[in-house]
């Protein structure tokens, strides 16, 4: 009878539920923290290259190119740190600015009283990145 350190075919099926579902969990967390760093670098991309954005930083009344240009470093750096191997308080950090970006986003949008079709795209990434940051923190 073969053992299961001899044989990963035989470890496989001696595998505790937990430890499958450890490795469905992680599975998950990447996928939607992907998801959730091509919205990011998209919009770190738009801030910076698509003129309609900037008008639209400059009707939220985000005048000037500074700020701009500071929120897409900042994005871009959040999501290599999200990416990487770093230390887990630096993806704190990662996450947190993230926050206060989304967070920023939505009330800047409700603060001109505008509808769904403004400020969706910030709820529907903010939720992306509470599901990440939720498998995170457990996984």
């Amino acid at each position: 009878m073969e053992t299961a350190l001899h044989n990963p075919a035989v470890s496989n099926r001696y595998q505790p539920a937990w430890l499958s579902q450890l490795k469905m969990m992680k599975a998950i967390y990447w996928i939607v923290t992907a998801i959730f760093s091509v919205q990011m670098s998209f919009t770190a991309f738009a801030e910076m290259r698509l003129p309609q954005v900037a008008d639209e930083f400059a009707r939220l009344g985000f005048s000037g190119s500074f700020f701009r240009a500071e929120l897409t470093w900042a994005k871009i750096i959040g999501v290599i740190v999200l990416l990487t191997p770093v230390p887990a308080r630096l993806k704190e950090w990662a996450y947190a600015g993230f926050a206060f970006n989304l967070a920023s986003a939505l009330i800047a949008h409700f603060a001109m009283g505008e509808g769904v079709a403004a400020w969706g795209w910030a709820a529907g990434t903010s939720v992306l990145w509470g599901i990440s940051y939720w498998l995170w923190r457990r996984v």
